[in-house]
């Protein structure tokens, strides 16, 4: 039978004229007064729509709208969303920023806008409405799926079952952008031999635009308008489509829109092939090929979020051909060259996204300490010369914007105890530590009421769920006997994210008596809530989904064990804010960064994690607990060790902490870590910390050397390109020696006094910095706590720096004689170095070549 849909819309009443500009701008994702506006209207239907302010405008009822209209209360709280919205929109911009194009295939950033599968998501996401609350001057590049991600369910033997929905653009909040003839702006992309045209949509996130992409254009074949059809969806041939929409439709957007960026931010490699547009760019014109691309690698920035080597996306060679021997024509490579923009030594056959990034970018990040350091040893073989930590990649720990994940009545708690003033001080370290000086009484009891809202909220859902499958009522209550909002103090312990099998989210059913005893203690009970999906296409993680649904439903552990199906932004705001303990047990260091644990912290829940990505960061011995990873080589054997480390401090400081009591009515230890908790995670993990991180450390470096290499039609880049090729066809020849004995001993009043011969072949001394490295064994050097960004320059405590100099003296063979004679800085033992490597102002990175040599000393 064909259906034909049929809407019948309301009026907006002149009163409330200014809702669907409200319901349009994605700052009601996290401005919780402007949801409760469409809440308010009617709250059941804003169940039904999801939280979807556009759709809720075209459903609600005219009497629903009326009403509100006439209600001086609701107009009161109307006026006053109004006057917040249009100062935070009115805010001049951050004075001297570049423009940044921030490309990404998924954005997350309200579960009504199903345009994200997971992490990456949500991360690009909050670093876009960071963005906007910095004001810097950005715009972000997406794509608009039809379908998006999927919907979960999961029946009563555990087998999970994915939905795909058609979105209705009308109910999204996005609209189309017109060219200025009033045409719906297109842009075209050739794929595989033929015209991919690809539509233009924008979304406004608080004050920056997100322009997204759809290829569902009446020009295009059913094949192609299916490209954005899905999120993560199809094979390989949909996925390389999808992704050269993004990179080199995306870039042609935003030159039609007349935008030009100062810096392109590429996060994660799906995005890459927009540097293959902005090489076509130079080259047409008129600069060479190596000009091009030292002019374009200077202006983009990559960050990477995979760990292991097998998550880069990579795409075989015939594929390739395929989709771009057109691409490679107009760029005037032959097709071997192009190919070797992408070619991974590891996997010659295959054209990988990292590695073209890494070949057209000059500044490269992973997103913590543990992961830049993982990711530098992952690509070191890029630059094989070099140390691993010496090599570009660096780190910036991803941050999460407390905003959106901060439960409302923490926000009050704030208003009340810390003034207004907290949002605009997220990164300010002391002005948080006047959270620790608040009342524990106050403090629990909001910690309290936030708690028995999220029961509240989870057994509403659990409702829903079950009337849904048509269960029992008898087999919710069963369920859900624990999360009663009157009887509150049962230690809550959350686990939610993506179904990955390094995440380990079955650990603890690896012993499950331990586990029984411990849900089951009459006395000191503790509940288990578990959420995430598993990809489609993953068999693993699905089984492990499986067992802990499975497991739910014996009596041994129902209602003490829950799983939440269908997590989304909306569960996940949930649990964030109310559980007592936030679990989390990657295998390290396959945790590239992990957020979940710094939305529950900054709502003053306790993590419990191995130490690694963000927590190996956070972890302070006082606000939360970090379980050390067990470094064995056996799997089985370091699961096992990990588990029982977990059920350890489970047993022995968190129970006992939580259901312990000082006298008072509450656990004022409990509080105090919570409030610890907050005091610290809030202002080094706010995405505000982080996009300042970004701003000072990539994002202005890279503007200012795209500028200097721009300067005089390219003239800074052409010499920069000539210097490298000059470097690297005279390197095998480029040598270094030490001349004389090495001194093993110095009074601290002695200078370091030291020669050196170089080889130069060719080059010139002021090509080449030759420099001495002490680092010191003893004393050992103090530990400060690392930075979050190794974008912080500092130098290492205990290290030692020293540069040589060209003494004017040649040797006998005609090597040119260098020396040092510095002051010696402490006293104590240290090893050292003498090392060489090529150097040149213009430069991004001092070792971006690759190329170093050393001296024994």
């Amino acid at each position: 039978m064909n259906q034909h849909l049929l809407e019948i819309v309301p009026t907006v009443p002149a009163a409330l004229e200014r809702l669907p500009e409200l319901a349009s701008n994605l700052f009601f994702g996290w401005h919780r007064p402007t949801r409760a506006l469409f809440d308010d209207l009617d709250r059941e239907l804003w169940k039904q729509v999801g939280g979807n302010p556009r759709l809720m405008l075209r459903c609600v009822s005219q009497e629903a709208l009326d009403r509100a209209a006439g209600d001086p209360e609701y107009l009161a709280r109307y006026h006053r969303v109004l006057a917040e919205f249009d100062a935070y929109m009115r805010a001049p911009a951050a004075a001297e920023t570049p423009l940044i194009a921030y490309f990404c295939a998924e954005f997350g950033f309200h579960e009504s806008f199903p345009i994200y599968s997971g992490g990456l998501g949500v991360l690009a996401g909050d670093y876009c409405k960071a963005a906007s609350d910095e004001r810097l001057n950005f715009v972000a590049v997406g794509l608009l799926y039809k379908q998006g991600y999927f919907t979960q369910t999961v029946d009563s033997d555990g087998v999970q079952h994915a939905t795909y929905r058609n979105h209705d653009p009308r109910a999204l909040p996005v609209e189309p952008v017109h060219e200025p003839s009033g045409a719906w702006l297109r842009v075209m992309v050739r794929v595989a031999g033929r015209d991919v045209w690809a539509r233009v949509w924008k979304a406004q996130v608080g004050r920056m635009p997100v322009y997204l992409l759809d290829t569902n254009c009446p020009d295009n074949s059913s094949l192609d308008c299916d490209i954005t059809h899905r999120l993560y969806g199809g094979d390989e041939s949909t996925r390389i489509c999808q992704e050269m929409v993004l990179g080199v439709g995306g870039a042609r957007a935003l030159r039609a829109l007349g935008i030009a960026p100062d810096v392109w931010h590429i996060n994660e490699g799906h995005a890459a092939f927009l540097t293959l547009e902005l090489l076509r760019e130079h080259l047409a014109g008129g600069l060479d090929e190596a000009t091009a691309l030292e002019a374009l690698a200077a202006r983009c920035t990559f960050t990477t979020h995979t760990p292991v080597a097998a998550g880069h996306d990579a795409f075989g060679h015939e594929l390739m051909t395929a989709h771009f021997q057109e691409f490679a024509c107009e760029l005037g490579m032959p097709l071997e060259r192009f190919l070797e923009l992408g070619r991974s030594p590891g996997a010659p056959g295959l054209f990988n996204m990292t590695r073209l990034a890494l070949n057209t970018t000059r500044h490269v990040n992973g997103v913590s300490r543990i992961h830049g350091g993982v990711t530098a040893r992952l690509c070191a073989d890029q630059w094989p010369e070099l140390e691993p930590a010496d090599n570009p990649v660096g780190f910036v720990t991803n941050g999460v914007h407390v905003p959106t994940f901060l439960h409302q009545r923490w926000a009050e708690f704030f208003d009340r105890t810390l003034g207004s003033e907290w949002r605009d001080r997220l990164p300010d370290r002391d002005f948080w530590r006047g959270l620790e000086r608040v009342s524990e009484q106050d403090y629990w009891a909001v910690y309290q009421d936030v708690k028995v809202r999220m029961f509240a909220g989870l057994r509403e859902r659990l409702r829903r769920e079950y009337l849904r499958k048509e269960l029992s009522p008898a087999q919710w209550r069963h369920v859900v006997r624990l999360l009663d909002p009157a009887q509150p103090r049962v230690l809550t312990v959350g686990f939610a994210r993506r179904f990955a099998t390094y995440k380990r989210a079955a650990l603890l059913l690896r012993d499950r008596a331990r586990l029984a005893r411990l849900v089951n203690d009459p006395e000191h009970p503790v509940l288990f809530l578990f959420a995430g999906k598993a990809h489609p296409a993953d068999e693993p993680g699905k089984h492990v989904l499986r067992e802990i649904k499975q497991l739910m439903l014996t009596p041994e552990f129902s209602g003490r064990i829950v799983f939440l199906e269908d997590y989304d932004l909306q569960l996940a705001r949930l649990l964030v804010s109310g559980c007592d303990v936030w679990l989390n047990n990657p295998i390290m260091p396959l945790e590239a960064s992990g957020t979940s644990g710094m939305k529950a912290a900054v709502n003053g829940t306790l993590n419990l994690s191995v130490l690694d990505g963000w927590w190996a960061e956070a972890f302070d011995q006082e606000n939360g607990w970090g379980i050390a990873p067990a470094h064995v080589q056996d799997a089985e054997r370091r699961d096992a060790l990990e588990a029982d480390a977990i059920f350890d401090t489970l047993e022995e400081e968190v129970i006992p902490l939580y259901y312990g009591h000082d006298g008072h009515g509450f656990p004022g230890e409990w509080v105090r870590r919570c409030r610890h908790a907050m005091a610290t995670v809030i202002p080094q993990f706010s995405m505000r910390r982080t996009i300042r991180d970004y701003a000072e450390g990539i994002y202005l470096p890279a503007a200012r050397a795209g500028a200097r290499l721009a300067e005089h039609n390219f003239a800074g880049a052409e010499t920069l390109a000539r210097w490298k090729q000059r470097v690297r066809a005279a390197w095998p020849g480029v040598a270094l020696r030490r001349l004389g004995e090495s001194p093993v001993e110095l009074l601290r009043s002695e200078r370091l006094r030291l020669r050196v011969a170089v080889s130069l072949n060719g080059l010139q001394p002021e090509d080449l910095r030759v420099e001495f490295i002490g680092r010191r064994l003893l004393p050992e050097a103090d530990r400060e706590p690392p930075p979050l960004s190794s974008y912080r320059r500092c130098e290492p405590a205990g290290e030692w720096h020293a540069l040589f100099g060209p003494s004017g003296e040649h040797e006998a063979d005609g090597s040119v004689v260098f020396t040092l004679d510095a002051q010696t800085p402490e006293c104590g033992q240290f090893t050292t170095e003498l090392r060489m490597y090529p150097s040149h102002e213009l430069l991004s990175h001092p070792y971006e070549l690759g190329l170093m040599r050393w001296a024994v000393i």
